[in-house]
């Protein structure tokens, strides 16, 4: 690939995606809403490798400017809370079909889209359903599309133990959501990132889904006592019901950075598990990365309770 186009480039994944593909050598075209908030550490990677550009998703002039002259797109545009005109069904919908249909307009080789494990079209879940939904649209504007599924990412600045780390030093106790014992399947974001990038280049991806999930699977009250074991303190694990933690999702959803959202709650209510019928990580010959190898590196010991 010669250029690649990023979609939500500045987020958790799509800043790692952007800087391995610009230290291959691709010229990568940043597509967000708000490229003057990009890390530093993008702009860092050198303006020969990487361009910014202003694109909503809804926009579909916009889109198609990002995408025209693009050997690839990747569609790695997440909502997680629904505000100020941003719903899910507007970007993980009809934001994802725009984007597949532009790039097949402009004859684009390759189409990712990130979707995530649990994707369901029939769920009760607005969040699940719009992700779902997504992948169906994009299938049928882009054929060829490749669906990525990861699991739970983590790595430093995630919202998975960076969020139960953060609980952990505000709150005496830490909340279970549920009994804590929804299972998950963390996978480790710089796997992602691989995986996308080898994806771009083996044809032999085009038109299949991969699930994307680590090694190990844990409950969720075994990633919150791993949490307090690494960090260093002692925490009563206090299980809330689902009905309540929805209650306080969407309070917190009024915050501009939400601890917890109505679709991390309702992702909660089931597995979210790889389902073992899809390719993974090690049918892209990466072998995953484990959570007791990396998390420790950037969830170090916190100043011991008294």
């Amino acid at each position: 690939m010669t250029t690649v186009s990023v979609f939500g480039g500045t987020g958790f994944l799509g800043q790692r995606l952007v800087q391995r593909l610009a230290a291959e050598g691709t010229t990568v075209r940043v597509a967000v809403r708000h490229p003057d908030l990009a890390p530093s550490a993008l702009r860092a990677v050198g303006m020969e490798r990487v361009a910014f550009f202003c694109v909503d998703v809804r926009d579909r002039g916009a889109v198609a400017g990002a995408v025209a002259g693009a050997d690839a797109v990747v569609n790695a545009v997440s909502a997680y809370v629904e505000k100020g005109g941003v719903t899910f069904e507007a970007v993980h919908e009809q934001g994802a079909e725009t984007l597949a249909r532009e790039a097949a307009a402009a004859s684009v080789a390759r189409f990712v889209l990130v979707s995530g494990i649990g994707a369901d079209p029939e769920s009760s879940s607005a969040y699940i359903r719009s992700r779902g939904r997504g992948e169906r649209v994009v299938q049928e504007a882009f054929p060829g599309a490749t669906i990525v599924r990861p699991g739970a990412m983590f790595g430093p600045g995630d919202a998975l133990f960076g969020t139960l780390a953060h609980l952990a030093r505000l709150l005496p106790v830490l909340p279970l959501i549920g009994d804590g014992r929804a299972r998950l399947q963390p996978v480790y974001v710089e796997d992602v990132a691989e995986a996308i990038a080898r994806v771009l280049v083996e044809t032999g991806t085009a038109g299949r889904t991969y699930e994307l999930a680590g090694p190990d699977v844990y409950t969720m009250r075994e990633l919150s006592e791993i949490v307090l074991r690494i960090t260093g303190r002692r925490r009563f694990l206090v299980p809330v019901p689902f009905a309540v933690a929805k209650v306080q999702a969407r309070l917190f959803e009024l915050l501009p950075s939400p601890p917890l959202t109505t679709g991390q709650v309702d992702l909660l209510k089931a597995d979210n598990v790889a389902s073992g019928s899809q390719p993974g990580l090690r049918e892209l010959s990466i072998e995953p990365k484990a959570v007791a190898k990396i998390v420790p590196t950037y969830l170090g010991p916190t100043e011991p309770d008294s």
